[in-house]
């Protein structure tokens, strides 16, 4: 027995060497940039159609909820707007009969003024006609405000229909930017309300991947620089990627409990963020390595 264990153990010890794992600086998990989406407004889900693991480009439809009811109310402001503009179209017509009166009395009252002047008209003609001319210009000053009034209902109909022109925009929910659907929260025909969770998106086209480094690496290492990334291909290889520095964390903590031995737990170490560019074989939560230069 002894002859065929040994050769064996030989063998799984110098595969394990064969990998290089002592080559690598740190390890860590790759992770993405996730984000949830939430329905903006109330309502019944119209139309879902992504589905988990689904590739979404930016501005893509997620989902559309039921608008009725706004549209309903615009239609109905859009029938005050008309009663506002007739109402408007009303005292301009009005202020031309006052305008016309009160070009004809100016006629009259200068006639009087000449005719009192030769004797052939009173002082109460006069001030007849002149009694007339006020009454015309306090009308036209009401004529005004009235005016003033329409304006200021058309301002608040024009905000109310702002309102719903925009709750009618947001209860089409599009992706912001290019993602992958990671987890479906709801589904068409299903009630929503404004911030209930629909979807959350990743984007996986840049993996991140956080490893540990101890203080003596910490000069080695700067923001920006380049470094080797890698991940198990197959039992015996790795495919390498090049990962950029993102982040040095500024302050040291303890190895996360993810290390295995008790000497190592109590470690203080400095956190670390790669970029890496992902060609679709990096998954989060996958382990990777790095190497830096």
């Amino acid at each position: 027995m002894k002859r065929v264990v040994i050769p064996i153990i030989l063998l799984l010890a110098a595969a394990g060497c064969g990998r290089g794992d002592s080559d690598a600086d740190a390890w860590g998990t790759f992770e993405a940039d996730e984000v949830i989406i939430s329905a903006e407004t109330s309502g019944r889900i119209i139309s879902m159609d992504v589905t988990e693991g689904m590739l979404v480009e930016g501005g893509a439809v997620i989902a559309v909820t039921d608008t009725t009811m706004q549209i309903l109310q615009r239609a109905e402001l859009e029938a005050v707007t008309a009663q506002a503009q007739a109402r408007l179209a009303g005292i301009a017509a009005q202020d031309a009969v006052i305008r016309q009166q009160m070009d004809n009395l100016s006629v009259n009252i200068e006639r009087t003024r000449r005719m009192l002047a030769d004797g052939a008209a009173t002082q109460k003609q006069l001030d007849d006609l002149t009694g007339q001319m006020e009454v015309l210009r306090r009308q036209a000053e009401a004529n005004s405000t009235q005016r003033q009034s329409v304006a200021a209902e058309q301002q608040g109909i024009a905000a109310k229909r702002a309102v719903l022109d925009e709750q009618i925009a947001r209860s089409t929910v599009c992706a912001p930017y290019d993602a992958t659907v990671i987890e479906k929260y709801a589904s068409a025909h299903e009630l929503t309300a404004a911030g209930k969770p629909l979807v959350k998106l990743a984007d996986m086209k840049t993996m991140k991947l956080k490893v540990w480094i101890s203080g003596a690496q910490l000069a080695e290492i700067k923001t920006g620089a380049t470094c080797t990334v890698r991940i198990d291909q197959g039992i015996k290889e790795f495919k390498n990627y090049t990962g950029t520095v993102t982040h040095i964390s500024e302050k040291a903590e303890f190895t996360p409990k993810i290390i295995q031995t008790k000497e190592e737990r109590v470690t203080l170490v400095y956190a670390v963020t790669l970029e890496v560019p992902n060609d679709g074989s990096i998954k989060s939560g996958m382990p990777g390595e790095a190497i830096f230069n």
